[in-house]
């Protein structure tokens, strides 16, 4: 194998398939990109088992081929070689990288050790605008669980109706958004890795363009301008929001989003490293009063507020709330309780879009 290309060209094609490149992994083919020279173009490609990204880019190519490569420590050596023309080639001692008057050896591994990744999805999809797809999906990823005592919960629950939402949850916190689909075939509901859905907002650049996702035999795919994203799906049940989601309340507050940022973000201060990093709210009399105490000492401040309902004095995880709070959208926000140990949700006062709710953790201070 032998090509000729850009290394800026390069460096990004590289940086983003070494994304889906596993880690401390027991097969070490895992941690590898394949690269392939064939006709005009160099194909990369890289897989975890569960996501898999391939890039195509243009080359000149001297002799076709194929090899492995490790991804990570590739993405960092050619992300050094931007501004140069790279000469890629393959030999007895393993991969030559050749430029400017340099040489330098990479080892590799036979592309024949590479699993085979199914590019073939197509059978059902749906089409939104990139603005749209990339708006949502900031919006609820943040939620999703970290841990693997429940797989399900590191994905996000796609339900295709009218419009698409979108759930996410971690056993603390759930998120809820919705955006407009422009046409839809086949499946309803799908559960995706919330890696998988940062990955493909990631590769879109624009805003009113449309991108297609196509979903067949538990697997979902996205392509745009030679970078293709194709992960499996999550399979089991899901968290039935409607069970979780109060539709009355005692008490709501409406309020400045950035005042109450603000607040929290001073409360947080002398609460860092605590384990539960609480936060109290008192609501009531048009006003609330935020505070936090450590053994470093104490915060409280009152902002101004529409109150509306019973008066309430509720704790909670700091970084829950400002998450939620900074993912709204609108200058004001309202948030509705049913007492002290209830789930509350946080809601943009006019366009209710999107939904955040969290569970308040008792204070015995």
């Amino acid at each position: 194998m032998k090509f000729v290309c850009d290394g800026l060209t390069l460096s990004e094609a590289v940086m983003k398939v070494s994304k889906a490149c596993a880690v401390r992994t027991m097969a070490p083919v895992m941690e590898c990109i394949k690269i392939g020279a064939e006709r005009d173009g160099v194909t990369l490609l890289a897989t975890d088992g569960e996501l898999s990204i391939r890039k195509q880019i243009k080359a000149e190519i001297f002799e076709e081929g194929e090899i492995c490569v490790p991804g990570k420590l590739f993405a960092d050596f050619i992300g050094k070689l931007t501004e140069e023309e790279i000469s890629i080639s393959t030999g007895e001692k393993g991969m030559e990288i050749k430029y400017r008057d340099s040489a330098s050896y990479m080892q590799t591994i036979s592309a024949d050790e590479f699993p085979q990744i199914n590019m073939q999805v197509g059978e059902d999809s749906f089409v939104m605008k990139q603005g749209a797809l990339k708006k949502i999906i900031a919006e609820t990823t943040f939620c999703c669980a970290q841990d693997d005592s429940r797989p399900v919960l590191k994905g996000c629950l796609l339900e295709l109706k009218d419009k698409l939402q979108i759930t996410a949850l971690d056993g603390y916190r759930l998120a809820l958004s919705e955006a407009e689909i422009l046409s839809k075939s086949g499946e309803n509901s799908i559960i995706c890795p919330a890696r998988t859905l940062t990955e493909i907002a990631r590769m879109l650049p624009g805003e009113e363009e449309e991108i297609t996702l196509y979903t067949q035999g538990g697997m979902l795919l996205v392509s745009y301008e030679g970078t293709v994203v194709v992960s499996r799906l999550y399979q089991g049940d899901f968290v039935k929001k409607e069970n979780v989601i109060p539709s009355r309340f005692a008490t709501t507050v409406s309020l400045s989003k950035e005042e109450l940022i603000a607040s929290v973000e001073r409360a947080a201060i002398l609460i860092r490293g605590d384990k539960n990093n609480l936060v109290t709210l008192e609501i009531g009399g048009g006003t609330v009063r935020i505070s936090s105490a450590s053994e470093i000492g104490t915060v409280a401040e009152t902002i101004s507020a529409e109150t509306d309902g019973v008066d309430l004095s509720i704790s909670m995880n700091a970084k829950y709330l400002l998450d939620s709070l900074r993912a709204l959208t609108e200058e004001e926000v309202t948030i509705s309780f049913n007492g002290a140990i209830s789930p509350f949700i946080l809601q943009n006062k006019c366009q209710k879009e999107s939904l955040y709710l969290i569970l308040p953790v008792r204070n015995n201070a």
